[in-house]
């Protein structure tokens, strides 16, 4: 055990050199191989590697986040791939089929074809939908080629009618058919049909996938219809030369259920199995829980039947509109969504490959049908709020209408992603997650942060999964995409520290503990004035460009200058962000000192308030760690770097680049204790003294937690004092085909479940659920009196070598016993800690209101 260990460590070691060095001889696989380990057993091992947080590089963490996404977008494909041809082919066919058609061949041939058909048309590795819709092409073409008699209905009705007015079929490779019937196996599409209808899959998609991206790659790789079954050996050798180039994974090896492509349940692997039916006869109408494969699917499917019915022009409402403004947007509402149609489909292509300009053309499409209906719903609800018809300043904003429509189409591009409500930020230059977006319509972060909250609230038959989507990418701009330089935000800080000297703050504390309840739309945002208003009042009374903080009719000549709704917003929401932040970091650390969390708060804000400029080009979560850390060392509270990004990268949606990776100065990165000791301490020194003084600051108040403007109809809401108790909407069971998605059953964790509007009997289940409660608020008391168990740094940790702060740490080093002690603390809490993670999910919402 302790010499498999000793390969296993030096397996890794050679990889991260291999990968920091660029010097990778060896092919993913093979290293896998050489040491005995799986794919989920290595990343799992990495990652303990990685205690020292330095071990691994950022360039190694984005290598991992590749293998990641590849091996499990190639894991569903696979378990999905064998699960379909074991409903269309025959286990044991008639005799008189040949040995070189048995069932084991057919699934190397087809998979192996696959595997070199995606990786020579797909740059995108991780693209679940297209890899799928591939997948079904390379389905089709050997379904057409196979005999009749291998097959199940009613995929062998379908090949028998496609061969009535052709030559007969024969199995046989290699023998020359009639170009008549080559023809008929390219443009026959009965066969497509079926297998898009078994699978929720849209027909005209993968018709364009087949005829504009799959037969060139035929054409290219030498397999014409007319030759029959193509050879396996030269399918074989092709494969072979992609996979030695790409040095990854070789995938052929899923066909032998090879044990370093196998699963462990306990390491990495995100993806949720579905295992394969024991007994065909099973009813087919249990609902099974989703796999990756279906849930894309469903979620696809559900877009488009919001959006078939849509029109590509703008409706007769929107021309309405459009025609009581002062000056007519239409025309330049028409020319901007057709120069934007050539620009993305050149980006999608660039990004995916080239041959899939159609698909870009046709996501563009939906997302431009879905810009239209979200644009007229909004000016129905200003028309209601304003009680106005003429929006003709807001309908001839630029930057209004191009982030309408880039959300419109990251909506349709994330339905289309894999793990839509995920947004990995180690992504590689192809990957089209968000902000891929925003550099296809060259727009501003802070720009596309204002139309989110309104284009959520006008279309409310967005799934859930999507609501989640968007608030997490309004979460990503508000920690650091609109902190980059070339934002925006910091002219609108800087006007508005101008409007009254340094005095005037973006958003004052004053305001932070009262509710965020605002009536802004995205018009009073994109039109928020940035400038002095007229000395006079002029125009029609109230207009659409009105903004609730409009000052009445008759304006004085000594009015200040407007304040900016959409920065007093913004930051209104970037502190309520950073406050649960930061708390679900605290009850992670520091639980055990409740004092101290006003103190930190009250630094963390001031910071955002008047040292801003911190935040150019970095992460809320820095100057959060910054913060704790600081207020820690001035209260001798005894809490290293080391321990705080230990718990932090348990956290959801953490990317561990955000403390590995911080700007210095200017190209200059480093550790996140090197900035602290070389520019947050240096700019914050003064302030942070003050904490250990007599003379404290004044605290900042505690922001406000709303109910999240986000609601998701259909999600369990907890009961805070926990005990597993949920209480969900009353749900039942509906069929995709009736135009909703299928929902799982209800599984209660518990053995309780109460469904409000139905008829339980008796009063035995409340009392109960009163009892569990009960319980779990002495538990809770009990914790809290003994103090949770902080995670402790492991041996030999090194990671904050340089700080020369953390050097009295060492005079503080516990007995031998302690440190068993403290060992044992730490593996309880992180055990408790991967639990929480796994209960919560990666729901963002969800972890950040509690």
């Amino acid at each position: 055990a302790c010499n498999k260990k000793k390969k296993e460590t030096w397996g890794v070691c050679i990889f991260i050199v291999a990968i920091d060095l660029d010097e990778v001889t060896f092919t993913f696989t093979e290293l896998l191989k050489s040491i005995n380990i799986s794919v989920c057993t290595f990343f799992q091992f990495l990652k303990e590697v990685d205690v020292n947080m330095d071990t691994v590089s950022t360039k190694v963490d984005s290598t991992v986040s590749r293998l990641k996404k590849k091996y499990d977008v190639l894991f569903a494909l696979y378990h999905k791939f064998e699960r379909t041809c074991g409903l269309i082919y025959l286990e044991q066919p008639s005799s008189e089929i040949s040995a070189e058609l048995s069932s084991v061949l057919v699934l190397k041939n087809y998979w192996i074809t696959f595997l070199l058909a995606k990786g020579k048309v797909l740059q995108v590795e991780d693209d679940l939908v297209i890899s799928f819709q591939l997948l079904l092409c390379v389905l089709d073409y050997f379904i057409k080629l196979s005999p009749p008699t291998m097959l199940k209905e009613p995929y062998k009705s379908s090949v028998s009618a496609v061969t009535v007015n052709g030559t007969a079929r024969t199995p046989r490779r290699g023998q020359n058919r009639s170009s008549r019937t080559a023809k008929q196996l390219d443009t026959d599409t009965k066969i497509i049909e079926i297998l898009c209808k078994e699978h929720d899959c849209n027909l005209d998609e993968v018709k364009n996938v087949y005829f504009t991206s799959f037969i060139p790659f035929l054409n290219s790789a030498g397999i014409v219809a007319s030759n029959g079954l193509p050879e396996v050996e030269v399918i074989l050798k092709q494969y072979d030369e992609l996979y030695l180039k790409n040095k990854d994974i070789d995938a052929r090896l899923f066909l032998n259920h090879d044990e370093i492509l196998q699963p462990d349940i306990i390491a990495c692997s995100q993806l949720e199995r579905t295992p394969l039916k024991n007994n065909p006869d099973e009813d087919i109408n249990t609902i099974l829980p989703q796999t990756p494969v279906r849930a894309a699917m469903n979620n696809i499917q559900q877009l488009i039947l919001i959006l078939n019915s849509a029109p590509d022009k703008p409706s007769d409402t929107l021309i309405m509109y459009f025609n009581n403004c002062t000056v007519n947007p239409k025309d330049s509402i028409l020319k901007r969504v057709e120069s934007f149609d050539h620009i993305f489909k050149k980006k999608f292509a660039e990004a995916v490959g080239q041959g899939w300009t159609e698909i870009g053309s046709q996501r563009y499409k939906l997302g431009v049908r879905l810009y239209y209906r979200v644009m007229e719903s909004m000016l129905k609800s200003e028309e209601e709020r304003l009680s106005v018809q003429n929006f003709s300043k807001l309908l001839n904003d630029n930057i209004f209408h191009t982030s309408l429509l880039a959300c419109a189409v990251e909506v349709v591009m994330a339905t289309y992603g894999r793990n839509a409500s995920q947004s990995d930020s180690t992504s590689a230059e192809t990957d089209l997650s968000f902000p891929w977006i925003l550099n296809v319509f060259d727009l501003k972060a802070f720009d596309f942060y204002k139309v989110i909250e309104s284009f959520i609230k006008a279309e409310p038959s967005l799934t859930r999964e999507m609501r989640k989507h968007l608030e997490r990418c309004e979460h990503r701009i508000m920690e650091s995409l609109a902190w980059q330089s070339g934002s925006p935000l910091f002219d609108l800080i800087k006007q508005s520290k101008e409007r009254e000297g340094q005095t005037e703050q973006p958003e004052p504390p004053s305001t932070l503990n009262m509710p965020l309840q605002h009536s802004h739309t995205a018009a009073d945002l994109y039109l928020s004035p940035v400038k002095s208003p007229k000395k006079k009042a002029s125009g029609p009374p109230l207009s659409a460009t009105s903004t609730p903080d409009a000052q009445p009719a008759v304006i004085t000549q000594t009015q200040k200058p407007q304040k900016s709704t959409s920065l007093s917003l913004f930051y209104k929401k970037v502190y309520l962000l950073a406050y649960r932040r930061l708390h679900t970091l605290f009850l992670h650390l520091l639980s055990e000192h409740p004092d101290l969390e006003p103190l930190i708060w009250t630094l963390f804000q001031h910071t955002l308030q008047n040292e801003y400029e911190l935040m150019r080009d970095r992460h809320l979560d820095q100057i959060m760690m910054c913060s704790m850390y600081g207020i820690c060392k001035v209260k001798n509270v005894d809490l290293r770097f080391k321990i705080i990004v230990s718990a932090y990268k348990e956290l959801c949606n953490t990317n561990q680049e955000t403390f590995k990776r911080v700007l210095i100065r200017e190209e200059q990165y480093d550790s996140i204790i090197v900035f602290y000791n070389l520019v947050f301490m240096q700019k914050l020194k003064t302030n942070i003294l003050q904490y250990a003084s007599s003379r404290p600051p004044t605290l900042s108040p505690i922001p406000h937690i709303p109910r999240s403007p986000y609601q998701f109809s259909n999600s369990p809401r907890r009961v805070p004092a926990g005990n597993n108790i949920y209480i969900s909407p009353l749900k039942s069971p509906y069929k995709f085909s009736d135009g909703f998605q299928s929902p799982t059953k209800m599984t209660p964790r518990s053995r309780i479940l109460v469904s409000i509007g139905e008829s339980f009997g008796a009063s035995e289940k409340f009392q109960k659920i009163n009892q569990m409660l009960c319980n779990s608020e002495c538990q809770l008391k009990r914790s809290a009196e003994a103090g949770a168990a902080a995670p402790k740094p492991l041996k030999r940790l090194r990671f904050d070598i340089e700080g020369q702060d953390e050097a009295d740490g060492s005079k503080h080093l516990p007995q031998e016993s302690k440190f068993q002690q403290k060992l044992a603390e730490m593996t309880s809490t992180r055990t408790r800690m991967q639990k929480q993670k796994l209960n919560d999910g990666n729901d963002t919402s969800a972890s950040e209101e509690k």
